[in-house]
């Protein structure tokens, strides 16, 4: 498709490939390209689960509820967090799952057979509040990048350059998708937004101010907008040049969760350190209830997954999380 088109846009192109790279393969996990904190440790599930039905309660438990994750991978956060709240009476949401990929379906059905699965946010259902999951799914989503020249900002576009795939810029002017602060930045400096992580957002916010509820985004990125080139790729559990393998390698950028929050218009939480908020949930005290009686073994693997998931070295400080609420939903646990 690049060398009929000549010159692809790199939101194009990164949307392409990762529907190439989901369709083909299971990235997750030690033998993919990437470990999510939910493979990490069950803490990371059960703590999250414990969050959502906290907030149903203190919003009234009503009767009905939509518990539902974008890009749940292999379900295993999902388990973890009905498992972790199947004694609370009353809270039994309906569970749906936003997945495109019929490889990572057939996986996530072992997990929970009972689950509903969705191709996109807008066939969910909307006769009942909505506590949404999304963890490390905007930073799969594909961006834009805008680059400074000598002349103007000019979108980025990846062009073939014999068999290698090469960036170049378009020809447009696209100042106008640059914010105000950032435009006399000097030649070479990029700027970067998601429009499609914008406008997922905004239905995710008009969602819940439609039928109430929460939505919860634990990723990694920055509070914007900032210069900066972070698109990278993981092929073969390393990093690599983000051309060099399309549709083999998994492609990401940092999120702007300012951008998100307020393309979403509804009240927004944080973001906050993901090692902060974990911890605020409590996620120290249930790793002492884990390594409770265990061998030495296992009680170093729950040391060692709970300082993987906080410290500030670790996923603790690059990975944020924000929530989303509607409107008259109070504040989640974690953020107040």
């Amino acid at each position: 498709m690049i060398r009929f088109a000549g010159t692809l846009p790199l939101a194009r192109v990164m949307a392409l490939a990762a529907d190439a790279y989901y369709a083909t393969r299971e990235p997750f996990g030690a033998a993919g390209d990437f470990v999510t904190a939910p493979e990490i440790s069950q803490m990371f599930g059960e703590l999250l689960g414990a969050w959502a039905a906290d907030l149903w309660q203190r919003a009234g438990s009503p009767p009905r509820l939509i518990l539902a994750e974008l890009g749940p991978g292999r379900g295993t956060l999902m388990a973890d967090a009905l498992r972790a709240t199947r004694a609370i009476p009353g809270f039994t949401p309906a569970i749906h799952l936003v997945e495109r990929s019929p490889r990572l379906r057939a996986v996530q059905r072992e997990k929970l057979p009972h689950a509903t699965w969705h191709d996109r946010l807008d066939t969910l259902p909307t006769n009942a509040p909505l506590i949404l999951f999304a963890n490390e799914f905007f930073d799969a989503l594909p961006i834009t990048q805008i680059e400074r020249t000598a002349t103007a900002w000019q979108l980025r576009g990846v062009m073939m350059d014999g068999d290698t795939a090469r960036f170049t810029t378009l020809p447009e002017d696209a100042t106008a998708f640059v914010p105000e602060p950032l435009r006399a930045a000097a030649p070479g400096a990029i700027y970067e937004r998601s429009f499609a992580g914008e406008s997922l957002a905004a239905a995710i916010g008009k969602r819940l101010t439609a039928q109430g509820g929460a939505a919860l985004l634990i990723d990694y990125g920055h509070s914007g907008p900032a210069l900066g080139d972070t698109l990278q790729a993981i092929h073969n559990g390393a990093f690599a040049d983000p051309l060099t393998a399309l549709g083999e390698a998994d492609l990401s950028a940092h999120v702007d969760f300012t951008a998100l929050a307020t393309a979403a218009r509804v009240t927004a939480h944080g973001p906050t350190d993901q090692g902060a908020f974990l911890h605020r949930l409590g996620i120290a005290a249930r790793a002492e209830t884990l390594k409770a009686g265990k061998p030495l073994a296992v009680k170093a693997e729950v040391e060692a997954a709970l300082a993987r998931l906080t410290h500030l070295s670790a996923m603790g400080r690059l990975f944020k999380a924000m929530a989303l609420t509607a409107p008259g939903w109070p504040t989640p646990a974690g953020f107040a």
